[in-house]
């Protein structure tokens, strides 16, 4: 009887990799490859805004596939991320105040999206909650949140509506455009009021709706000239700064006074 449960273990332990190699889904052939037109931007006084152009390949992609036009490219150039907080005013005895606020934990400042074609058209909404791709589809997790979630939705619609009507957050559906079999061309837009930091240029690739693979490039904002001294000053010398903006405003009303003044 020993015997018998000693060979029924060994039998399990040899068989029982070998189901568990089957059942694990093969991991897909297709990759990406991403490259950028430039890895820094500088913000001068008269900077209106700018296009980055990456370019990309699929790499071990089925050609019978491709010509079916089952496979689609998602470019995001994300800003750097930081908690944004959300107010809506109430009118109170005829006033406008703000009376409720949701701070979201580390979203993007800016996010600028291209695709081959309407992304919600891509793939399931799931499927794009889970890889974070699109402007609605991007992590929104309150901080401290208390409650039973029934606002959470008008909160959420108000960041991304703000963040569009201010010009942070872009689509451009059709953006991605391939170029030859595998090649493609991508073109997002960087708004005139851009935040400083290190942004991050991320390109996804689904396969007939599935989630494949994605690349990832950094890319660098600064200011230069004056603007990055005044930034630096604003920033590291808070006090010196502070006190010099008010005494260049009394200097400035005073001037203003003896110039105009009647005699």
């Amino acid at each position: 009887m020993r015997t018998l449960a000693l060979l029924l273990v060994l039998f399990v332990g040899l068989v029982s990799p070998a189901a568990a190699q089957e059942d694990r889904p093969a991991e897909a052939p297709e990759k990406l490859e991403i490259g950028i037109s430039t890895d820094e931007i500088a913000i001068s006084s008269d900077f209106r805004g700018a296009d980055l152009t990456i370019f990309g390949a699929i790499e071990g992609y089925d050609p019978a596939l491709l010509a079916q036009r089952k496979y689609d490219i998602v470019v995001a150039l994300e800003g750097p991320k930081d908690n944004n907080t959300v107010r809506i005013k109430e009118r109170v005895f005829g006033i406008w105040v703000n009376r409720r606020s949701m701070t979201f934990e580390l979203v993007p400042e800016s996010y600028s999206l291209s695709s081959t074609r309407d992304v919600e058209t891509i793939a399931d909404p799931a499927v794009l909650n889970g890889v974070g791709v699109g402007i609605q589809h991007i992590r929104l997790t309150p901080v401290g949140f208390v409650g039973d979630g029934s606002n959470l939705t008008e909160f959420r619609d108000a960041f991304r509506r703000l963040k569009e009507s201010g010009g942070f957050y872009q689509r451009d559906p059709g953006g991605v455009q391939f170029i030859s079999a595998s090649l493609f061309k991508a073109t997002v837009k960087l708004p005139a009021n851009v935040p400083n930091g290190t942004h991050i240029v991320r390109a996804h690739l689904f396969r007939d709706g599935v989630f494949i693979s994605e690349k990832a490039l950094p890319l660098r904002v600064m200011k230069t000239g004056i603007e990055q001294m005044i930034s630096t000053a604003a920033y590291d010398h808070s006090l010196a700064y502070g006190a010099f903006s008010v005494f260049l405003a009394a200097l400035t009303g005073w001037l203003a006074s003896v110039v105009f003044r009647k005699d």
